[in-house]
């Protein structure tokens, strides 16, 4: 069988596991945010944090809620990893510095986790469990939050209110994450996966030195980073590490984990406003540009020319022979087109084009299928920016789902959208106009340039994938990524709760004979080609520096 013969297969079979995993889990999140009885535990958890699940909240206070707890989990995890040092089950590690320890804070409470560190050589088993995992799981169950906010904004009429943040919170941790995450570990224990807490083992001689090991809890961890769509890794090889990923059985699982609740959140959206067809446009949607990248990508990196290459069958360069051309590829874009951020291949390995896509999938966003929750809110402020260009095209005041688009809402989108280009081209500009952050790169020329411009496409974007050859682990990177990471995080969700708000105060619009449906295949291409046109004009330029160049060159 032909590699790129079994990556089809290996592509088909995904596909197959996440339309069977579509409708009962899609179902069960709408019942699990629609429903009024609170479990004996979740009672608990509301009585600790001495919040009343019952109250509805409008969009400032929702707001406050996801801005307040974030900000406590962020001060909790720079303290622990401070502290670290006098920690037991610290394996000996020091206490992490200042501008690390920030820049690690706002990662993982971002749902970014970005690293600028090595795993097995900084983080002992104490911040590792009880610090950057239990982020995993909370970052996950904020931005699913803030998607059903939105979500109850369409589906509500004259009411300013969204739900309770605190209910919603807990809910999506304990009835949906935490027990997903249980099956998944197990899983990966099956397929090989360590679940321990051993210390550092000496297994050897290496090049004239002492090779050494750490075990820890990576099935558990490593599960919940991906269905999180969190990404940061117990080892600093991340998902090519064969404690994390040991087989091609297990990579093709991470990939299900990575890809489960950001396509399975579109049947909860329809659900949820009444409508199972306008669920499934935004599916399609998805698809296109998920299915489209992985074949683009595939196809970039099984054909590039060369000796080296056609000996290897492909461009094989920073890609794990377990897994091969076909399973990184596949990795690659689901990490990219969601929040991901895990990688089990060398980003900065492949080629130029091939590069190049893993940025544009960033850069769109990350709303194909998005990371959870994430994907889903962006992608609805496609949607609401496509409504508007087709009721300018027409000659009518845009609707959609029932509510009118209206100035108010449309502002709202388009700084939405602004914020995180912003954000990416600005901190980009500035670091390679100053001296000393281009010290930072290992190559020269549109390599050099895209190890930078994808560092902040990563942070700002809240992915964490790295282009790596990038040493990132100094006080400008530190500080500038963690700052990315915590205003692309959180300024964007300002803008969707205000939408939410805006959009459940208003009387619903009755459908005519000219309003545009927005549950058929012709709405969901123009929502793709908005998407494609928009990020095209915004980072063009950009790209056209960077991996164009390269790719144009070789």
């Amino acid at each position: 069988m032909s590699p790129q013969v079994a990556g089809v297969l290996q592509l088909t079979a995904l596909i197959a596991a996440l339309a069977l995993a579509y409708r009962p889990l899609g179902d069960h999140m709408a019942k699990v945010y629609s429903s009024e009885k609170h479990y004996t535990p979740e009672k608990w958890i509301y009585k600790v944090i001495g919040a009343n699940p019952a109250v509805e909240m409008r969009w400032p206070a929702y707001l406050r809620g996801v801005l307040a707890f974030s900000a406590v989990s962020v001060l909790f995890l720079y303290l622990l990893q401070r502290i670290q040092g006098s920690l037991p089950g610290s394996l000996g590690f020091s206490s992490i510095d200042p501008d690390q320890a920030f820049n690690t804070a706002a990662s993982f409470v971002a749902n970014t986790n970005w690293q600028s560190y090595y795993g097995e050589q900084a983080m002992g088993h104490v911040v590792q469990t009880g610090g950057l995992a239990v982020q995993n799981f909370l970052s996950a169950a904020v931005g699913m939050a803030v998607a059903v906010a939105l979500v109850r904004g369409f589906a509500r009429s004259r009411t300013g209110e969204l739900g309770n943040f605190w209910a919603d919170l807990v809910r999506g941790t304990v009835r949906i994450l935490v027990p997903i995450s249980v099956i998944g570990a197990l899983v990966l224990v099956a397929c090989g996966a360590i679940q321990n807490f051993s210390g550092i083992h000496q297994v050897g001689q290496f090049m004239g030195g002492t090779q050494e090991w750490n075990g820890g809890a990576v099935a558990s961890q490593e599960a919940i980073k991906e269905l999180g769509t969190n990404g940061g890794g117990y080892f600093n090889a991340n998902s090519a590490h064969p404690f994390e990923n040991p087989n091609p059985l297990s990579n093709l699982f991470e990939i299900f984990l990575i890809l489960l609740i950001p396509f399975a959140l579109t049947r909860t959206f329809g659900r949820m406003v009444g409508s199972l067809r306008q669920g499934y446009a935004i599916l399609g949607a998805m698809a296109v540009i998920w299915i489209g990248f992985t074949a683009l990508m595939m196809w970039t990196e099984f054909a590039h020319r060369g000796p080296a290459f056609e000996i290897a069958g492909g461009a094989m360069e920073g890609k794990e022979t377990r897994f091969g051309i076909a399973g990184s590829s596949i990795f690659a874009v689901a990490t990219t087109l969601t929040s991901t951020g895990a990688v089990n291949s060398f980003h900065s390995s492949y080629t130029g084009f091939g590069g190049g896509i893993t940025m544009l999938g960033m850069q769109l966003g990350e709303i194909a299928p998005g990371g959870v929750g994430s994907g889903l809110y962006g992608m609805l402020i496609m949607a609401v920016i496509a409504v508007f260009l087709a009721g300018l095209m027409v000659g009518r005041t845009p609707e959609y789902l029932g509510r009118k688009i209206g100035t108010r809402q449309i502002k709202l989108a388009a700084c939405y959208i602004l914020v995180t280009p912003a954000l990416v081209l600005g901190f980009t500009a500035v670091a390679m106009a100053l001296p000393t952050p281009a010290d930072s790169m290992t190559n020269s020329g549109a390599h050099g340039f895209s190890e930078i411009l994808y560092a902040y496409t990563s942070g700002a974007n809240n992915n964490g994938s790295a282009f790596a050859g990038l040493n990132a682990d100094t006080q400008w990177f530190n500080t500038t990524i963690g700052i990315a990471m915590l205003l692309g995080r959180f300024v964007p969700m300002v803008f969707v709760l205000a939408l939410a708000g805006s959009l459940a105060e208003q009387k619903p619009v009755p459908e005519t004979a000219g309003t545009l449906r927005t549950d058929k295949p012709l709405y969901a291409g123009l929502l793709v080609g908005t998407i494609l046109i928009i990020t095209g004009l915004t980072y063009f330029p950009a790209l056209a520096l960077g991996p164009l160049a390269e790719g144009l060159a070789s």
